[in-house]
């Protein structure tokens, strides 16, 4: 039997289980595009700029649990999907990105779109590979898979040069596993740290456990949630742990940071033992980790062992698969004595939840509007977040009933969520998607639409109007900064007209007595629908 270069790279992805692509088409792909053409198992979606080819393929990895795929071209095409490939890497999410490349005995010529689109991501990608050979294309498919998806997951490239697509091979070999020399990602907690795990909780009198995105990545929300009830120690999250308990979990006490809850932020003061679960502690989750060490001792759960000791010196470091250690955890005796820590924290927590917000005239309060658009989404909503201050109001006062929150934390990638909603509602078009973004960041990716028409999806999407870029001119507002420069968003579109023009409908809001009911309509509305709310532009995150 004898396959191209082409052939062979879909023969793999079907091997690999991929279901759903995302991309754009160009010259040095065009050999691969030409076998899609003839694959119609595999789903497509045609992106308008292909930063988002990698946004769609992380909201798509993200819900389904598989691995994303894009592809695109040479080039700038490869270039373009950089920060879309970085977003992915320092969020942990599964990838694997196809790029297309000038022919092998022209590299190095500078010529027409080439570019050293492997050296380009090597700092912000888990792996790459620069195909010279097309029989090398299943051990490499199958390689590339396996480390996107094992250990700490992340994004790796695959750049392939027009002539090796086209490439004939007589008998290419696809390999039954996958064995990469010095790569064997740890997965089971050692059982001596784990009895020092153990006897640490049962000593403190006020513990509190940080969650991270790695719960999700490692699907423990089950193991989690069973481990904190078990101890009733509190939880926290980092911001890629939201979603993980509901808003009103009776141990759920919100987002630490220095945009987080005030509840969250005093329980991880005042802690005795912070229990760090799948998290790297980040400067926005942990603000003065030398404060930390010098108040309380910690135990730090993760798969990647470079992030242990990385920003917080730990007690107790526990490397291994998150959901496998809870597991093990959970086969041991857990005494705790932190029932009055809890209830201080909880009584704490309710006043919270309740609060009023202040009213502005002739705008709409964003806590509020969060408050009241969580408390009417379906139980397992994915809700896509973009940058700005919009992120953190969200992150602060969403309710969240369960589902997924779905942001870019560690990048901070504007222009993320409405892409990424794409490939939530390709994923499982029976889920509800939520867009939150503000006019700044919507504007990054407002060609998206094309998709959400094009697959005739029921998206709804949020946008808070404030007319200026908030978040950088609430920055430039403090000390020691003189006041705002650059902004201003005059000159903005008629995002209702931009909407109207892709086929779909949108709502205005622009004072609280319009809220509910604009609410209620939004949701209600068959098919998308955009909610255009006015916010102050002087409201921060800090109201």
């Amino acid at each position: 039997m004898e396959m191209t270069g082409a052939q062979i790279l879909v023969e793999g992805m079907l091997r690999e289980g991929v279901e759903k692509l995302f991309g754009y088409a160009g010259a040095t792909i065009c050999p691969l595009a030409d076998v899609l053409r003839d694959t119609p198992q595999l789903d497509y979606t045609l992106v308008r700029n292909e930063q988002n080819a990698a946004h769609m393929a992380s909201g798509y990895a993200r819900i389904s649990g598989k691995t994303g795929v894009c592809i695109v071209t040479s080039g700038p095409g490869a270039t373009n999907l950089l920060t879309g490939i970085a977003t992915a890497y320092m969020d942990s999410i599964p990838l694997v990105a196809f790029t297309g490349q000038v022919p092998s005995h022209l590299l190095g010529r500078d010529i027409f779109q080439e570019v050293d689109i492997t050296g380009a991501a090597s700092a912000f990608s888990k792996h790459s590979y620069l195909v010279k050979d097309a029989a090398e294309l299943p051990r490499i498919i199958s390689e590339s898979f396996h480390i996107a998806s094992t250990g700490r997951p992340g994004p790796v490239l695959i750049d392939v040069p027009i002539d090796v697509q086209e490439q004939v091979v007589f008998d290419p070999v696809f390999p039954e596993e996958v064995n990469i020399r010095g790569y064997h990602p740890s997965v089971r907690g050692n059982d001596k740290q784990i009895t020092h795990v153990v006897n640490a909780i049962a000593t403190a009198q006020r513990p509190v456990i940080c969650a991270g995105g790695g719960v999700f990545l490692s699907n423990a929300l089950l193991e989690l949630e069973t481990f904190a009830a078990r101890t009733r120690i509190p939880v926290v999250t980092t911001m890629m742990g939201l979603s993980l308990l509901p808003s009103d979990h009776p141990l759920n006490m919100g987002m630490i940071g220095t945009h987080g809850n005030a509840c969250a932020n005093k329980a991880l003061a005042k802690s005795d033992l912070l229990i760090m679960i799948g998290t790297r502690a980040a400067d926005r989750a942990i603000f003065s980790p030398q404060e930390i060490q010098r108040r309380m001792p910690s135990i730090h759960i993760d798969v990647d062992p470079a992030e242990i000791g990385k920003n917080i010196q730990t007690e107790i470091p526990l490397v291994g698969n998150v959901r496998v250690i809870l597991q093990q955890l959970l086969e041991r005796d857990l005494t705790t004595h932190c029932a009055p820590w809890l209830a201080q924290l909880r009584e704490r927590r309710a006043q919270e939840l309740d609060r009023e917000y202040p009213v502005r005239e002739g705008s709409v309060s964003p806590g509020r509007l969060l408050r009241l658009l969580g408390q009417r989404l379906r139980p397992n909503a994915a809700i896509c977040v973009d940058v700005g201050q919009n992120q953190l109001w969200a992150c602060k006062h969403l309710w969240l009933g369960g589902g997924r929150f779905l942001t870019s934390g560690g990048l901070g990638t504007m222009g993320y969520a409405l892409p990424a909603a794409v490939g939530v509602k390709v994923a499982d078009s029976s889920r509800q998607a939520m867009v939150i973004c503000g006019d700044g960041s919507f504007q990054m990716s407002m060609n998206e639409l094309a998709a959400v028409r094009t697959r005739n999806l029921d998206l709804k999407i949020l946008l808070l109007d404030n007319g200026v870029l908030g978040l950088v001119r609430q920055i430039q507002n403090t000390p020691p900064y003189h006041g705002s420069f650059g902004v201003s968003l005059e000159g903005s579109p008629d995002y209702a007209a931009i909407a109207a023009a892709y086929g779909i409908p949108s709502i205005r809001a622009d004072r609280e007595a319009q809220v509910e009911d604009a609410l209620d309509r939004f949701l209600n509305q068959p098919g998308s629908c955009l909610l255009i709310v006015r916010v102050d532009p002087d409201v921060t995150t800090n109201d």
